[in-house]
């Protein structure tokens, strides 16, 4: 089983050999080490083997077991896996053989210090500014929304980006098995869960954390993963006036996640039948947004779609905007647009009733039907 190892304060500065240089490359967002001789980083979401080499395994288990006494643990072979977030909020995997099988790995996410904002999202491409509107319109409105996507595409970055459009006067817990969430605002309440220690206690779960925090008093809850059991308590407190709240979740398109979400929330071990489930499920979820990586390595927004209820036991929804691929750009990078289909988000009353600074083209499009009607 593996360990999830956190660590708090500065630097402590450890010792990274020969990965330093890779580590303040700006441009490289990931280390990835396969044995003492192939170190591999990722750069624009591309992968390239460097020419970076440790003198031995010896030598790259060396540097492990620096990453890990940093934070107060230990990986040998009886736990050989490890989890861990260095003090500059790093995240840090190392498995030992005999769980990897051609010697120590290491994978190194590097934190990124500068927040990225809604402006970088739209100049790299991830979305338009007519939909970073519409969501950001979502967010204030206090819609439920859940981020799906496949590792790596994005979806922390994303959640973060749409954290950061909660007003500051409210009261934000955020729950994460490692902390990587970045919100702006001031009133911001941080959990991160904890694995039991070598004796077997004092393990702290996602689950424990959700529950503990609807008694926190919090206006919105923001779970960085949903992997397990508190998918269910998310479900309902999403349900039972906890609305704004935002999540993640690994799958590879809208109706896989909800799939996804609900084998989750059977292993809450409650019984329920599925009908209940995915009735559960359609009045929680207000949107769902997908991250994709394409085959360039860009990270994309590829759907947002809307939950509309349930037909004989099976979850209704609908796409507000469609992804559509132009071509390729001078640069030989996918041009893509995300545009509105034009059918009507049943969400937009409510963000006509909060009187919203919706977005004209979306505004244009979805008018508010109750006043052409005299309401």
């Amino acid at each position: 089983m593996a360990e999830t190892l956190t660590a708090a304060g500065p630097d402590p500065g450890v010792d990274l050999g020969p990965l330093r240089p890779l580590m303040d490359e700006d441009e490289v967002t990931e280390v990835m080490v396969i044995g003492y001789n192939r170190v591999y980083v990722e750069t624009r979401g591309t992968l390239f083997l460097t020419q970076t080499r440790f003198a031995s395994d010896t030598e790259l288990r060396a540097l492990i077991d620096r990453i890990v006494t940093a934070v107060g643990r230990r990986i040998d072979e009886g736990t050989p896996l490890c989890d861990a977030r260095m003090a500059d909020g790093s995240r840090v995997n190392a498995t030992l053989p005999p769980a990897s099988i051609d010697g120590p790995t290491l994978t190194i996410r590097k934190f990124a210090r500068d927040r990225l904002r809604v402006e970088d999202l739209v100049r790299v491409g991830t979305g338009s500014a007519t939909l970073f509107g519409f969501l950001r319109a979502c967010v204030l409105a206090r819609a439920n929304l859940l981020v799906s996507g496949g590792t790596g595409t994005g979806k922390t970055t994303l959640l973060n980006v749409l954290s950061s459009f909660i007003p500051e006067a409210e009261r934000v817990v955020t729950i994460e098995d490692a902390a990587e969430l970045q919100l702006r605002q001031d009133h911001v309440v941080r959990m991160e869960a904890r694995p039991a220690g070598l004796d077997g206690t004092g393990r702290i779960t996602i689950r424990d954390l959700v529950v503990n925090a609807l008694r926190m008093r919090p206006d919105r809850i923001v779970v960085g993963e949903c992997r397990g059991p508190e998918a269910m308590d998310m479900l309902q407190s999403m349900n039972t006036g906890h609305d704004g709240s935002m999540t993640t979740l690994h799958a590879n398109n809208p109706r896989d996640a909800l799939s996804r979400l609900e084998t989750l929330v059977m292993m809450a071990g409650l019984d329920l039948p599925h009908r209940a489930i995915r009735q559960q499920i359609a009045s929680a979820i207000d949107i769902v947004v997908q991250m994709s990586r394409l085959r360039d390595g860009s990270r994309r927004i590829t759907h947002v779609v809307e939950l509309t209820g349930t037909e004989e036991d099976v979850i209704t929804m609908q796409d507000v905007f469609q992804f559509r691929v132009a071509g390729l750009d001078e640069r030989g990078a996918i041009a893509s647009t995300m545009e509105p289909t034009g059918l009507r988000p049943r969400i937009m009353d409510r963000l006509h009733d909060h009187v919203l600074d919706i977005p004209d083209e979306i505004r244009e499009l979805y008018p508010d039907a109750r006043r052409r009607q005299g309401y």
